[in-house]
C-alpha cells in the first residue's frame, strides 16, 4: 500500500527547524500545494526543502468551506481529500476541519513517530526529536502532548 500525504506549511516549517525534513521520506509521494509552497517562500524556504522529494500540485482551496483557515490549510486539504492522501498539519482548526471530512491527520510529531515506526529512527532519537520540537521550534506544543507522543512510541 503506498502512502501519500498532503503538507501544509506548519510541518515543513518545524521540521526543518530541526533538521528532520528527511523524514519525509516515511511517505511515498509527498503532496505540496502550489499555495502552500508560495506561503513557505514568502516567508524564507527553509534549509533543506529544496533536497526534499515532492510534488508541487494545484488545489482548489475553495472547495473546502472552513473560512476561518488560510488558503494554505484549505489547499492541503483539498488535495488529501481529492487524492485520498494522508493530510499533514500542525493546525488545530485544520485538524478539526480534515477530521470532520474523514481525512486522516497527523501533525508534526506524528511525522516522527512514522518515521520511527518505519525504522528511520530509534526510540531514544524519536523521543528527541519531539522534545526538541517543543524546545527548539515556532511550534507551540504542550509537553503533556509530547509526552503522549512518546508514550505512543512505545506502543507501536
Amino acid at each position: 500500500m503506498t502512502l501519500a500525504a498532503a503538507s501544509d506549511a506548519g510541518p515543513l516549517i518545524h521540521l526543518a527547524e530541526i533538521d528532520s525534513l528527511e523524514l519525509f521520506s516515511t511517505f511515498d509521494t509527498l503532496l505540496v500545494p502550489e499555495t502552500v509552497y508560495e506561503e513557505i517562500e514568502a516567508g524564507g524556504a527553509p534549509d533543506g526543502l529544496s533536497d526534499l522529494s515532492y510534488e508541487l500540485v494545484e488545489a482548489d482551496e475553495s472547495r473546502v468551506g472552513a473560512e476561518e483557515l488560510d488558503a494554505g490549510e484549505r489547499a492541503a486539504i483539498a488535495v488529501a481529500k481529492e487524492l485520498e492522501a494522508v493530510l499533514l498539519t500542525d493546525d488545530l482548526a485544520a485538524r478539526e476541519a480534515a477530521s470532520d471530512a474523514d481525512i486522516e491527520v497527523h501533525g508534526s510529531l506524528g511525522v516522527i513517530a512514522l518515521g520511527y515506526g518505519r525504522g528511520l529512527l530509534d526510540r531514544s532519537e524519536a523521543a528527541s526529536r519531539m522534545r526538541a520540537l517543543q524546545r527548539e521550534t515556532s511550534l507551540f506544543v504542550t509537553e503533556a502532548v509530547v509526552e503522549r507522543g512518546i508514550r505512543m512510541l512505545d506502543e507501536q
